[in-house]
């Protein structure tokens, strides 16, 4: 028996990544699955793989940055399944911050417009569409996917950065106004994932200094944050809201002499 049996479940930025092994785990889990993503043809190679493994899956094309393609998503998994428990909102505008989120005297007040729009009112209007349908069906789960970026200061990417901490008290917005309704909605902040998104930087210096400051003997992988989201989907987390799941190897949770400590 499957952890999320008979749910329905819509992931976005599901092509790759964080999101495609979350969709994966999630539909290995018994949950029809919306893989959603801009890259539709991600999308159906990632449907393909939980339908030849057994699970029910359907790709859907979403444009975080467009109000209609978000609801259009939302309105495709009624459609083809009926109801809506569970929305993992895991896409980002990850083009932006790996190219063009400068430092903040150098930053771009469009890029900034862009990133909140994506990452942020994206967000906000799937969470908007989504509430109705699943206090409809007495109550549902929803996961953002926040950042470390959101919770301390980097050298770089503070755009970024902002809108995974607008998403943290987002989600405490949305966890207080909907828990009467039975909707519970709670954050996820990764840490450094090595995903081919990251693997440029997750060799040589850059990964064994990432490795220095985190309390585990390797770094996170996809799967890691696949298993909390589907903690957090399921109903082993009923009584858990308004909450933010740092799943980061301890990366955060020590003063930052704590390598060289150790080293010394």
């Amino acid at each position: 028996m499957g952890r999320l049996d008979d749910k329905i479940a819509i992931v976005t930025g599901a092509a790759s990544g964080i999101g495609a092994a979350t969709a994966r785990r999630v539909a290995a889990e018994g949950a029809h699955t919306v893989v959603a993503d801009l890259n539709l043809d991600g999308a159906k190679a990632v449907t393909e793989e939980i339908r030849a493994a057994g699970g029910s899956a359907t790709a859907v094309p979403v444009d975080l940055g467009d109000i209609e393609s978000v609801r259009a998503m939302v309105d495709a998994a009624i459609r083809t399944y009926g109801g809506l428990d569970v929305l993992h909102n895991n896409a980002a505008a990850t083009h932006l911050a790996a190219r063009k989120d400068l430092a903040v005297v150098e930053a771009d007040p469009a890029v900034w417009d862009d990133t909140m729009r994506i990452n942020l009112r994206g967000t906000m209007v799937a969470i908007q569409a989504a509430v109705p349908h699943m206090v409809a069906r007495g109550g549902g789960s929803i996961i953002n996917t926040s950042s470390g970026a959101g919770l301390a200061g980097d050298l770089r990417n503070p755009a970024y950065g902002a809108s995974k901490a607008a998403l943290i008290n987002l989600t405490q917005y949305v966890a207080t106004q909907h828990g009467k309704q039975g909707v519970r909605c709670n954050a996820i902040a990764p840490g450094f994932i090595v995903t081919p998104a990251s693997s440029g930087s997750a060799h040589g210096a850059i990964r064994e200094a990432m490795l220095r400051h985190h309390l585990t003997p390797r770094l996170g992988e996809p799967e890691d944050v696949a298993s909390a989201v589907v903690f957090l989907a399921s109903d082993e987390s009923a009584f858990i809201t308004g909450h933010t799941l740092r799943v980061d190897g301890g990366l955060l949770a020590h003063q930052p002499y704590v390598a060289d400590l150790r080293d010394a």
